[in-house]
């Protein structure tokens, strides 16, 4: 597996990562868990040095998972998770926005056991919280940094102004957020400024939480704990109307003798040096498979085919409810 740096700093991870949180959480009932260490495992067998979870998937039991799995390979791995939402003390369940920076200590000493380590290699800021002056928030994570408990700072889903007022208190080391050939709008304002000021990005849902795969259609049904059914992006007519931009990944491919999936991670690799996706999958065969995608080369005139011929599709439906709309790129 090639190595990447997430910006300027010295953070060198897989080129492709693993996104952990379907494990546990969103995407229906959890899986089975010596199950899923086995696929974790597998991972870092293939390479993947880059391991994505939060305290909130689940919640805990993502942390706990990640931390059993990749006890046996501390100082060979990579491992981020998040902090920044409040948890009601009965359900379990979120219950809004906590970036305090009491509470940013306390969840980074509780992540801290459940992960096994002594130290947190990349602790984001999973949401901005509006109730908190974002050099506040930064403080924190560097005084974090300060006793050790901390490496790396990150930001998810936050807009550039965010971005550049944490930066100047403690420098962030990564921006994850969705970027995908069917969620572009990073490249009008965020990806520049993350280049300006020398910080990684990191995709989530790179596969277009699995429907760039050609494994969904409209006729596709989800378990009723998936968070998919909520998301206006995965109506059936909306899946319909978007069925273009599959087939043109499903054309490329089979140019390529590659799947549509190995495309969909090639071209956010093609983009820039320093973006690293965290396709998630359950499935070793699916690992496997988007492992993989880090060696399908796509050309300047693969890359000017897809580019063309997306120009021309209008993706339908709103990426998120309108609720989960409002916690994002403030």
């Amino acid at each position: 597996m090639q190595k990447r740096k997430l910006g300027k700093t010295n953070l060198e991870v897989s080129a492709i990562g693993l996104g952990c949180m379907g494990m546990s959480f969103g995407y229906g009932p959890p899986q089975d868990a010596q199950e899923m260490v086995s696929v974790i495992r597998a991972a870092v067998e293939h390479g993947v040095t880059f391991f994505d979870t939060a305290e909130v998937y689940g919640p805990f039991i993502n942390e706990q998972l990640v931390g059993e799995a990749l006890a046996p390979f501390r100082g060979q791995v990579v491992i981020a998770t998040k902090f920044g939402f409040k948890l009601d003390p009965v359900t379990g369940k979120q219950a809004g926005l906590d970036s305090r920076p009491e509470h940013i200590k306390e969840v980074a000493e509780a992540s801290l056991k459940r992960l096994k380590v002594d130290a947190i290699d990349l602790f984001y800021q999973h949401r901005v919280d509006p109730g908190v002056p974002i050099e506040d928030v930064a403080g924190a994570v560097k005084e974090l940094i300060q006793e050790g408990k901390v490496k790396h700072f990150g930001l998810s889903e936050a807009g550039v102004q965010a971005i550049r007022r944490a930066h100047s208190v403690q420098p962030v080391t990564a921006l994850q957020s969705e970027y995908s050939l069917w969620w572009r709008e990073p490249e009008a304002e965020i990806m520049p400024a993350l280049e300006e000021l020398g910080i990684g990005f990191v995709p989530f849902s790179p596969l277009g939480k699995g429907y760039l795969t050609g494994k969904i259609d409209e006729n596709t049904t989800f378990d009723s704990t998936d968070f998919r059914n909520t998301v206006p992006r995965f109506a059936p007519e909306a899946r319909q109307a978007n069925r273009a931009l599959v087939d043109l990944l499903n054309n490329i491919a089979q140019r390529k003798n590659a799947t549509s999936a190995q495309i969909a991670l090639a071209w956010l690799l093609a983009q820039k040096p320093w973006i690293v996706p965290i396709p998630g999958t359950t499935k070793l065969h699916r690992l496997q498979e988007n492992v993989a995608a880090a060696t399908v080369a796509l050309s300047e005139a693969d890359l000017l085919d897809i580019e063309r011929a997306a120009s021309q599709i209008t993706v339908q439906g709103a990426r998120y409810s309108e609720a989960a709309q409002r916690m994002i790129n403030r």
